[in-house]
């Protein structure tokens, strides 16, 4: 009868509200330090979107945000209809494709040997090698390999001359470009991606791997059966968060490398924006580009997770 008055009432009962409290109160320490990281993403990721509805009117300086004229979708179709924004689509599209394929097995495969490797002092150098690229910026990166590809002055061209009495333009031949620009890529975060999958391997039981040896399996055959097993859901998520970043090469590696004769190649949405927004001044299209890029890395990542969902393995 008293908890039916206190139900009425919207008065919580005595032993639920206590409990509430307590959560509350443990909570605390724990809200405090996630304060500051909530602030970051409202002010630097969620508070700038509000600027995509430049990508919607004809904006300029003088009007502001709020005041310029709406041209609704003329901006998508003005960009859609230029051969140039399609071709930098296409690049775009094609390098992080590529970038994916042929850069993603590499953490996997760091992450086993060293997992596998027994010498602690080998181990220890080759992360510490393999981790130190991650550290330097891409200007640095971009400048060491400029100077050893150089058609000059480059010491691989030195050696090639030497042998063949000829150089060969790595840095302005396409096809040589590109395999430079992967390779770079892979050498500079390939090393440092294998962290989270040495933790996930970290978590297997050694049993399986003495049952495995006991029952005449050898090293690759533990690795098939019972290592890729064992991190199946890391690989899952990582090949998910991936996705978002199809479109999203990056301006600083693409920047820093390419050159007027391989732009047929290297011009990516990343310098396309830099060059038509900043350099030219039309913001309304390039934040129409932006925003075609960010629907199509959120299309790809829930496409992604669908699939990874069937097999149990989805983000959400």
């Amino acid at each position: 009868m008293a908890a039916t008055e206190a139900a009425s009432t919207g008065i919580p009962h005595t032993a639920e509200g206590l409990h509430r409290k307590r959560r509350l109160k443990q909570n605390i320490p724990w809200m405090i330090m996630f304060a500051p990281i909530a602030l970051y993403f409202i002010v630097f990721k969620y508070v700038p979107m509000l600027g995509l509805v430049i990508a919607f009117k004809n904006y300029n300086f003088y009007d502001g945000i709020l005041n310029s004229p709406w041209v609704g979708l003329n901006n998508f179709r003005t960009l859609f209809s230029d051969p140039l924004a399609f071709s930098t689509i296409r690049n775009t599209l094609m390098i992080s494709v590529l970038s994916i394929l042929v850069g993603f097995p590499f953490p996997i495969m760091i992450a086993i040997m060293f997992h596998e490797a027994k010498q602690l002092w080998f181990r220890k150098i080759s992360q510490t090698l393999l981790y130190l690229p991650h550290f330097l910026s891409w200007v640095v990166v971009g400048g060491m390999v400029i100077t050893l590809f150089s058609q000059e002055t480059g010491p691989i061209n030195k050696l090639l001359e030497s042998w063949t009495g000829e150089t060969f333009p790595f840095l302005y031949s396409k096809g040589s470009w590109l395999a430079i620009f992967l390779g770079s890529g892979i050498w500079k975060e390939a090393g440092f991606g294998a962290i989270i999958y040495l933790a996930a391997l970290s978590n297997i039981d050694p049993s399986l791997y003495e049952a495995a040896s006991m029952d005449g399996a050898g090293k690759l055959r533990q690795i098939w059966h019972i290592t890729l097993p064992g991190i199946r859901s890391i690989i899952v998520l990582m090949m998910i968060l991936s996705m978002q970043s199809v479109l999203e090469v990056g301006f600083d590696k693409v920047y820093v490398l390419q050159n007027a004769i391989v732009s047929d190649i290297a011009e990516v949405i990343s310098t396309y924006i830099f060059r038509m927004g900043i350099q030219g001044a039309q913001f309304s299209i390039t934040t129409a580009m932006g925003f075609f890029e960010s629907l199509v890395g959120l299309t790809l990542v829930i496409i992604a997770n669908q699939i990874a969902r069937k097999f149990d393995n989805g983000l959400w």
